[in-house]
């Protein structure tokens, strides 16, 4: 079964159950400070997994597609990946763990046909905070999972939750059994051993974790599930990988076919970072040294170094791009209508970065000739680090260069401070995800009604070229991207400032509706990303001044936010500035 069918069938599935099918969201994720880019299919429904009225209902099922780089450094391996399309069903409070329970089971068995016997399953054990979820453990009981094949794990294994406080609540995960030998006679789905593969989460929101570390009940039970679509296709189709299965034979095939060095990781390296760097650009995204630009950039320049490794040059490569958008662009059509803007974002960015490979070879040059000086035989580790994190260089590169130098690396010094630095990257990608669903307070929702504000201003001031190209909130400050040309002028910057403060003094009603994207348009909302938009979408108005389709949610009136400060006007990228403004309580 191809991934299309898969998605399709889900989608279906979900639909002929009361479930109403919204689109994806972009990866780049719409006014979200908790991550750099959309990871799991919750994130965009925050705002109703936290009680808002979702405009599609409470029954939702979609397919949403995800950015992961916190594992970006195990990509080449059997199973990294750091693009992938997560499916989902929600429930928001219509229905909780037997329903959802005994639909994941339907779905898994009669619709992909999944043996019974196949499929193991995780739940709750229970401990001070939370009793064993006999619950789901019954539920899957009446689905039809024998008691033998229910495993019960504490909080590491199996429960949820965003960041230190908000809403979480006990999961159950569904594994398939690959048939491969159990590696103990203890061996279980906590196991490693690849026997056991998870293919399923449903998480039922049913507490809220307070500040103090105490838990309450919610009013409002949430389900949020996701299965991995790419992991799916590979066990269905009895594959030994993502990388052997149709979304990624065509581009690994042509890697293999350019190629003059035989190297399997390489290609699944470029396989890989190609495909998350052309959904990045799709959405908006463009190289940079900072945030998601950074992460775009370090794909492609990793996928360009990997390239290198191959021996096939940057020119050869626009036909890998091409049969990849041809392969992809029945399930991602956006890939298509940007074919062209992938191509250049990708060969300016592999075309900067031959010159940084040429800078960091002379770099590497002066530090043979300094250690040949010095009467030494070995080139420190920082210095191979600094080769790596300043110039891309990867660790075989330079001991490459240092073999045909008759030179030596300190190699185990370098191991340290590459370990390091994967440690600081991971718990920085934790720290971006920490916010969450608690993150979403009466500040961020302030400073979310501020950016409606300055978008209209900014439109009113430079002209309504000015749209929004991204933003970014915290409890400290707001930053927001627009689509301006050249640097905003002092004067502009105080008559928007002022424009925004007006509308704050005025206290102007802040009003949710929701109709059609039609009808939105028709009455001058404004809008971004439609083709994010299902059949129905909310429009907030704030009094006389602003009108734009958000999922919200936003303060009841302007006279709450306090003073409006832009603080920093800059630039973002290419035809895009950057404001950074805070709300002064007075």
């Amino acid at each position: 079964m191809k991934a299309i069918e898969i998605r399709n069938k889900f989608l279906d599935y979900f639909k002929s159950k009361g479930h109403s099918v919204i689109p994806s969201s972009p990866v780049i994720p719409e006014n979200d400070p908790s991550v750099l880019f959309t990871t799991a299919g919750m994130q965009p429904l925050v705002p109703y997994l936290l009680g808002e009225k979702h405009p599609a209902g409470n029954m939702l099922t979609d397919y949403q597609k995800c950015i992961r780089t916190v594992d970006i450094d195990e990509v080449g391996d059997n199973r990294h990946l750091t693009y992938f399309e997560m499916l989902g069903n929600w429930s928001l409070g219509a229905y909780f763990k037997e329903e959802a329970i005994g639909m994941s089971y339907e779905f898994l068995t009669k619709v992909l046909n999944i043996p019974a016997d196949k499929i193991s399953v995780t739940v709750f054990a229970g401990d001070e905070d939370a009793p064993r979820d006999t619950e789901a453990e019954d539920a899957w009981i009446k689905a039809g999972i024998p008691q033998e094949r229910i495993y019960h794990f504490g909080k590491d294994d199996n429960w949820w939750i965003a960041g230190d406080e908000g809403p979480c609540g006990p999961d159950t995960e569904m594994f398939y059994d690959t048939g491969k030998p159990a590696c103990s006679e203890h061996c279980n789905p906590s196991c490693d051993c690849g026997k056991y593969v998870e293919i399923w989460n449903n998480v039922f929101m049913e507490y809220y974790r307070e500040k103090d570390g105490t838990y309450r009940k919610l009013q409002q039970k949430n389900v949020d599930t996701g299965l991995g679509l790419e992991r799916m296709t590979m066990l269905l189709q009895g594959k030994e990988t993502p990388f052997d299965t149709e979304l990624f034979v065509p581009t690994m095939e042509k890697l293999k076919e350019l190629a003059k060095a035989d190297d399997i990781n390489s290609r699944r390296i470029v396989s890989d970072h190609l495909r998350s760097s052309m959904m990045i650009i799709c959405d908006g995204g463009m190289p940079s040294n900072t945030d998601r630009g950074y992460i775009l950039r370090r794909l492609i320049r990793r996928l360009t170094r990997h390239l290198n490794k191959l021996q096939i040059s940057i020119d050869n490569f626009t036909n890998v791009i091409d049969i990849t958008i041809d392969n992809l662009k029945e399930m991602y059509p956006e890939l298509e209508q940007n074919r062209t803007n992938i191509h250049k974002v990708i060969s300016d960015e592999q075309h900067k970065f031959i010159k940084t490979l040429e800078n960091g070879e002379r770099e590497f040059e002066k530090a043979v000739l300094r250690a040949k000086q010095a009467g030494e035989e070995i080139i420190p580790g920082t210095v191979v680090f600094k080769l790596y994190e300043t110039y891309g260089f990867p660790l075989e590169m330079t001991v490459e260069l240092a073999k045909e130098q008759g030179i030596k690396l300190d190699a185990s010094e370098f191991d340290k401070l590459f370990k390091e630095h994967q440690e600081k990257s991971k718990m920085g990608s934790e720290n971006k995800f920490k916010g969450g669903l608690a993150e979403q307070n009466e500040t961020t929702i302030a400073y979310h009604t501020a950016t409606h504000l300055l978008h209209k201003a900014l439109q009113i001031v430079l002209g309504e070229h000015a749209t929004q190209k991204g933003s970014n909130i915290t409890t400290e400050r707001l930053r927001f991207d627009f689509a301006h040309p050249q640097k905003v002028t002092k004067e502009e910057l105080d008559k928007v400032e002022e424009i925004v403060n007006e509308q704050i003094k005025r206290d102007l009603p802040v009003t949710c509706e929701e109709m059609t994207l039609e009808e939105a348009k028709a009455r001058g909302a404004m809008g971004l990303f439609e083709n994010k938009y299902g059949e129905k979408v909310k429009v907030y108005t704030i009094g006389d001044f602003s009108k734009e389709i958000c999922g919200g949610p936003h303060v009841k009136h302007t006279g709450e936010l306090g003073r409006f400060k832009i603080k920093k006007e800059e630039a973002s990228s290419a035809g895009v500035r950057r404001i950074k403004a805070v709300l002064i309580k007075e």
